[in-house]
Formats: C-alpha cells, structure tokens, sequence
C-alpha cells in the first residue's frame, strides 16, 4: 500500500461507487464458540466505524437460548449511541428475528433492522422452526410496525444458491421469496450464498431473474461465503450486473451456527482490495480496517482468515 498499491485500474460496466453493508460484528460473531466481552464488541464497532464503513450491524435481538454469543444486546446497543455523532452517516441495524425482538429493538431506538428468511423449506424449519411460508406470514408484521415507526427495513434471503439438504435451489423459488420480502416493505433485499457454493454464472443468471421480474438492482445486495474461493470472483459478476451494495465481514468472520457447512463470510478487507484496484470508490481506509481486525484477530486468539490482513499485518494478523 505505501507503494500506491493496489493500482487502480477501471474496468467496464462496473459502478464508481459501492456501499459495503458491514456484518463482522453479528454475523461474524455469532458463530464464534466463546462468548466475545460486550465491550470488546463495542470497541470492534467503534473500529470499524473509524476506517470509514457507514453500515455496520450491531447485533440481533434474537432469544438468548438460540443465539447465545449475542445474548448482550440490550447491553451492547446503548454503548454505541455516541458513534453517529462522531461518523455522520453511520448506520447501525440490527437483526430482529419477530415482533418481540422489535418490540426490544425500538424500545433502544434503533433505526435500522433487517428480518432473515429462507429461499429453502428445510432450513426454514432448522433456522427458523417453521415453514418458509410461516417466516414470511411471521415477518408481514414486523416489516409493516418497522416501516410505519420510521425504521429501514432490510430482508435477508439464505440459501439462494444451494442448500446443504435439498441441493441445488431453482431461481424462480429465489425470486419468489425475494419479491414478497420487497412487496410486504423491504427496503432492500439481500441474496445469501448461505454455503458458498454460488458461481458467476449462477450470480448472474438469478439477477437477470429478478430483472426480469422487475426488481432493479438498486434494491438487491449480496452476500457471499468463501466457502470455494468463490466470494470475490461472484462479487465481480453481481457488480457487473448492477449490484452496488456488497455485504462482507472484517477478517472473515463468521459461518452460520445453522448450516455447518457454511465457512466464513467474504472478508471485507480482500473485497476493498479488489475494489480498490477496479478504481471503485468505497470510502474506507483499507489500513484502519486491517488494524482493526488485527485487532479482533489478537482478542479471539487466533489468525484472520483475509488475506489481505494476513499481508499487510504480518505477525499482528
């Protein structure tokens, strides 16, 4: 990097400018098998926040039984509230799982949530224990309290590539749940590689579906799981398709507690590399990031998986 490194070169049909939806600290910490201190979460988000990312979610306010490493977001979500202030444009949503996890979301103010379904039955039933047509009935009033309160809503979809149970996932099942999670009031919709088995031609055949289906890709984000090495290269191919917000995870974090063979989330540092080179403007300072999973690195007591902060940290990543 002190070498003007990566060298940015434009290609064609890319966007000037991408908004990276930051997961590392719920997504990527729910699936860590210790408990992270509420603190250290808190100082991760500050972090973040100081590389330049102005979308980091928090956490969820999910039932403590299911998701027990974020058991502490009625602790964690008040000792964030100074970070708006000191980073304009800071967006901190959080996952709400039912109407009593909004209930505890807006009692904390919070003004961005996101729901989580399922393009699959199977692990609609293993995530969310119900049938993907009992989620979506379960979220209408979720999405519609949210929306009338003044809150963006934003509908993660799982599975839309390939589920570990029922293999392959037809792109008109994809399409169906996606639209409906748009239609009951999502802000935008976010297409999961749940176990990163996607590959570009999949990318880009499901969102010429929802094109076709005459949703536009201003409203579609994606997030990927490296589980092949795939997360970059299908990035690339939904970025050609119009997609300009790209979920990632600082230092790779994550997996899902849900589906075993779901690996870490696309790191966020490799995806700002790439971008970076392709001459796309994302508003982070690659260095801090590094720093700051370093740093996340060196409190969980093991090495990142990004390689990129394995590069430009050295022995600190």
């Amino acid at each position: 990097m002190d070498l003007g490194l990566p060298a940015p070169v434009p290609g064609p049909d890319l966007p000037v400018e991408v908004r990276i939806h930051e997961v590392g600290p719920r997504d990527g910490l729910q699936n860590e098998s210790s408990l992270v201190p509420v603190e250290v979460k808190a100082e991760f988000i500050a972090r973040l926040a100081a590389a330049g990312l102005r979308t980091v979610e928090a956490t969820s306010f999910v039932h403590p039984k299911w998701v027990p490493q974020l058991a502490d977001a009625e602790d964690l979500v008040p000792r964030l509230d100074g970070l708006p202030a000191r980073h304009p444009g800071l967006r901190l949503p959080v996952l709400v799982p039912n109407e009593r996890g909004l209930d505890r979301a807006l009692v904390h103010g919070v003004g961005d949530i996101a729901v989580f379904a399922s393009a699959t039955e199977t692990f609609a039933r293993r995530n969310l224990n119900r049938s993907a047509d009992e989620a979506m009935a379960m979220f209408e009033p979720v999405v519609r309290r949210a929306t009338e309160a003044g809150l963006r809503v934003r509908g993660y979809l799982s599975m839309c590539f390939g589920d570990p149970w029922e293999g392959p996932v037809p792109p008109e099942q994809v399409i169906g749940f996606g639209v409906r999670l748009l239609e009951m009031g999502c802000e935008e919709l976010s297409l999961g590689d749940t176990i990163g088995v996607a590959t570009p031609g999949q990318v880009g055949a499901l969102l010429e579906g929802f094109a076709r289906a005459g949703v536009p890709a201003g409203r579609l984000a994606v997030h990927f799981h490296d589980t092949y090495g795939q997360a970059l290269s299908n990035t690339l191919a939904a970025l050609r398709a119009g997609i300009t917000t790209v979920d990632a995870s600082a230092g790779g974090l994550g997996g899902c507690p849900y589906a075993k063979s779901a690996t870490g989330n696309l790191a966020t540092e490799d995806l700002v590399w790439m971008l970076h080179g392709l001459g796309i403007r994302t508003g982070v300072d690659l260095r801090a990031l590094v720093g700051a999973s370093a740093w996340m690195a060196d409190r969980l007591g093991r090495p990142s998986p990004s390689r990129t902060v394995q590069a430009l940290a050295g022995g600190r990543a």
